[in-house]
């Protein structure tokens, strides 16, 4: 199982924790940092960065495994977050060696959350006001999105990127999802990273993908009838960070005729350490059928 973290810029193993070690109980799990990513070295600019030049590292990174463990090793890609994105890009050039494709949270196509984040904070702004969680915090959501441009820009993304991690963590301390056992941040998985280079690529790269425009002009949703694998899509139900919608989109467009979207019901944007146990289940599950 070779996994995608997200970001971009975030750490290989911020995937490790329960469901994780679980999956690895049967299966070897890839905890690859990205370009630019976690402990990868070097310093890049923007003809180094780009969302095909990463799917292509994918597909190298593929090679290097059969290299180590044998030619007929079998691989699914997992993605989490930007990871689906990533995944994404990387099944459109090339599919054949993956048995399987699995999204956690995945945004599949990143120009598509601002729209996803103004309904999606609307919605979920209404409804914890009328159970009276968090009422000025939420009510600070509803002036947010009345005050952003009803047009895709970063500056309005950014603004609301870094509110929706507010706002998941209200309905977390609000009990209205379970917390996160375990994630990216936890201080036993950042001990095994050099901070320095881990929060140098951090930032180097998000401002790279920023500047290219990532998340105004990126959508694969009409690319993805091309991607006929098996796939499970995942979701928080609550997932304010890259919303329900995501997925959907993906598992209506996706040209596979072995498909499922399966919502967690008390997740937000990581159901594999909000609901470690289902979550591996399921990923297990999936590989099993179609290993």
């Amino acid at each position: 199982l070779i996994t995608l973290h997200g970001g971009p810029g975030g750490i290989g193993l911020g995937f490790t924790g329960k469901a994780y070690s679980a999956i690895e109980n049967q299966y070897g799990v890839v905890y690859f940092d990205q370009r630019g990513s976690g402990n990868s070295q070097g310093q890049y600019t923007e003809k180094d960065i780009s969302v095909d030049i990463m799917a292509e590292d994918v597909l190298a990174l593929v090679k290097v495994m059969k290299h180590k463990f044998g030619s007929d090793s079998r691989f699914f890609l997992l993605g989490a977050s930007w990871g689906g994105a990533l995944g994404t890009a990387t099944l459109l050039k090339d599919q054949s060696d993956f048995k399987g494709w699995i999204g956690e949270d995945g945004a599949y196509s990143p120009a598509r959350l601002y729209d996803s984040y103004l309904e999606t904070f609307t919605n979920t702004a209404n409804m914890q006001i009328a159970l009276s969680n968090s009422v000025s915090f939420w009510e600070s959501v509803i002036e947010l999105v009345a005050q952003v441009d009803p047009v895709n820009n970063l500056d309005d993304f950014l603004a609301l990127n870094i509110k929706s991690f507010q706002a998941e963590e209200k309905l977390a301390n609000d009990g209205f999802i379970n917390s996160v056992e375990n994630g990216i941040g936890d201080g036993e998985t950042l001990f095994k990273y050099n901070l320095l280079t881990s929060r140098w690529n951090t930032g180097q790269i998000q401002s790279i993908f920023n500047n290219q425009g990532l998340f105004q002009t990126v959508d694969y949703t009409n690319q993805l009838s091309e991607i006929t694998i098996p796939s499970l899509f995942i979701s928080g139900e609550y997932d304010m960070v890259v919303p329900v919608a995501s997925a959907q989109t993906a598992f209506d467009n996706i040209g596979s005729s072995s498909k499922e979207l399966i919502i967690f019901e008390n997740s937000g944007h990581a159901p594999s350490f909000s609901e470690p146990d289902r979550f591996a289940a399921e990923v297990l599950r999936f590989i099993n059928e179609y290993k």
